[in-house]
């Protein structure tokens, strides 16, 4: 049997400026109709946590905001402003360390600088805190887009995250409804017939990163991505982006307990 080849399509959508209390669905699809574009059955919309998060009132003026005096130590230690510092810590899970300009916390569950607080894209003297609940964010987008548009969509909260040893950005699903964020390929065979035995596919990430090529981070004004022919699995719920445990994860479970690092041939070989 031959597996077929989809072919993808990715159409940016350009809007005016967001604003504290804007309801986003309207917006959308003001911004849809400009550029010519009607969502069809299948199709998935990425729209930028930034955005989601200023249409929800988590704009935050720091101003407002009075520093503990851990925020202050840690602020300094960082070399982050002490009033963000302070918000970073309402608003993480846990705070393990940081370099100058970035705390490391967890987040809603997955690992996060400076808990997803975001100072680019805000107003002056503003940030921009993430979305309060991310599924329920995109549930409620795709609810409004579907009854608009008489079809079946997904819709993803997407962010931009740094990977471990890598300079740069890629995408990150912090909520998906109306699709499976992650296919389970295990038991699938390999080109060679071989079963996989732990291969999850990141179905809802990889989009994220598609769509961030053509969203940009600085003032493209591109809080939204349209792609089409996605080989997704549509399901009429907003299910949860699975995560695992810090002592399940490769990368963060080994560096918590590493003990000493062991240098490879090719290191001693430089």
């Amino acid at each position: 049997m031959t597996s077929k080849i989809n072919s993808i399509q990715m159409f940016g959508i350009k809007t005016p400026i967001i604003k504290a209390g804007d309801e986003l669905a309207p917006v959308l699809e003001a911004a849809l109709q400009e550029a010519g574009l009607k969502p069809e059955e299948g199709d998935v919309l990425v729209v930028a946590e930034s955005a989601v998060a200023t249409s929800e009132n988590r704009v935050v003026e720091l101003a407002g905001i009075v520093p503990g005096k851990k925020a202050r130590e840690l602020g300094k230690d960082y070399g982050i402003d002490p009033r963000e510092m302070e918000l970073v810590l309402q608003e993480c899970d846990e705070l393990f360390g940081g370099v100058p300009g970035a705390a490391l916390t967890i987040t809603k569950g997955i690992l996060a600088p400076n808990a997803g607080i975001d100072a680019s894209n805000a107003p002056e003297g503003c940030v921009v805190l993430l979305p309060k609940d991310p599924r329920k964010s995109a549930a409620e987008i795709r609810k409004n887009l579907e009854k608009h548009y008489s079809c079946s969509l997904g819709v993803i909260v997407g962010d931009s995250r740094t990977q471990p040893l890598r300079l740069g950005c890629s995408g990150l699903a912090l909520g998906v409804s109306g699709f499976e964020p992650v296919e389970d390929a295990r038991g699938f065979s390999d080109i060679y017939g071989r079963a996989l035995t732990l291969t999850h596919r990141a179905v809802a990430d990889n989009l994220v990163s598609a769509a961030e090529i053509l969203m940009g981070e600085g003032g493209d004004r591109v809080p939204a991505v349209l792609i089409r022919g996605a080989p997704v699995k549509l399901i009429d719920s907003s299910p949860e982006v699975p995560t695992i445990s810090m002592e399940g994860c490769m990368y963060f479970g080994n560096l918590g307990k590493a003990k000493k690092r062991i240098p490879g041939s090719k290191r001693t070989q430089r």
